[in-house]
């Protein structure tokens, strides 16, 4: 009896850590092919789109109009990304008097913000197996 127990965990907690997952992340429509793009990924809404506060930061050199990162094996789940580009590297997304970014950015699910960052729960995507997000940056 204790050995098929012993055998029932063991496939039980195979199947709970067996889960390999890929989040393909795409920027696209990057104006100026120089400075940064910071990309936040969130997995929890009260956090999302606080600086400091995503579950991952990614920080890439900008090479191209396109930019592709990706990233194995991120816990399965529930994610939003918000994503700009710092295009003078200074570590900020630039705003002006208005508070209007003067700097490309986007969100995962490519929602248009109108008066205000949108909310985790109109970017958030589910993360499981692979996934491509595919973010457009607004200039």
């Amino acid at each position: 009896m204790r050995t098929i127990l012993f055998i029932a965990f063991l496939f039980s907690s195979l199947t709970v850590c067996g889960h390999d997952t890929e989040l393909s992340i795409k920027i696209t429509n990057i104006k100026n092919i120089e400075g940064k793009v910071d990309i936040g990924i969130y997995n929890y809404g009260e956090n999302f789109p606080k600086v400091g506060k995503d579950y991952k930061n990614i920080i890439l050199d900008v090479d191209s109009s396109t930019v592709i990162y990706k990233i194995d094996n991120l816990p399965e789940g529930e994610y939003a990304i918000a994503v700009f580009h710092d295009k003078n590297s200074d570590g900020v997304c630039n705003k002006n008097f208005l508070g209007i970014p003067t700097e490309g950015y986007g969100f995962s699910n490519n929602v248009k913000p109108l008066f205000s960052a949108p909310s985790f729960d109109k970017t958030k995507f589910t993360l499981k197996g692979s996934v491509t997000i595919t973010i457009s940056l607004i200039y």
